[in-house]
């Protein structure tokens, strides 16, 4: 790490939302395998638990950056949407925006340490693509069954 140039209390704020963030997603993804019925239940709760899981993982590295850069993890808990729409495919398309959300947050921290510090950059790297992915599972998850085009919501 290049400690002359790298601003910590920056990259330190910029990890604390990305925790904030992941922390709002174990919340989101924890609600949402609660709130689904139907005959595809079982595996889309699945499937929802273990993106909480993936999110407290994230949030939990997340804070160890911080303290590594001699900072305070944040208690706070990103923003969390509730529009009362459990059908499946607004649950989706809520846990979409999350996702964007997350990812322009890691892409801004990218672009704060690029230069600066390998590990938060490969950090940021990792995390970003880990997000894209995600978004393209979410996206396939929306289609039509049939559908290769994607979904018009989304944004990689």
């Amino acid at each position: 790490m290049n400690e002359k140039t790298l601003n910590k209390d920056a990259a330190t704020e910029k990890l604390n939302r990305v925790l904030e963030m992941e922390l709002a997603g174990v919340v989101r993804y924890t609600h949402y395998a609660l709130m689904v019925f139907g005959y595809n239940r079982i595996p889309i709760i699945a499937w929802m638990r273990e993106q909480a899981v993936q999110s407290l993982g994230h949030a939990q590295e997340a804070g160890e950056l911080i303290t590594h850069l001699g900072g305070h993890p944040s208690l706070a808990i990103g923003p969390l949407l509730e529009t009362e729409q459990h059908h499946i495919g607004d649950i989706l398309r809520e846990s979409l925006s999350h996702e964007q959300s997350a990812l322009q947050t890691y892409r801004e921290l990218l672009a704060l340490v690029e230069g600066h510090s390998v590990l938060l950059e490969d950090y940021a790297r990792r995390m970003i693509t880990e997000e894209e992915m995600h978004q393209g599972e979410v996206d396939k998850m929306l289609r039509s069954p049939g559908e290769i085009r994607a979904f018009s919501g989304s944004q990689t």
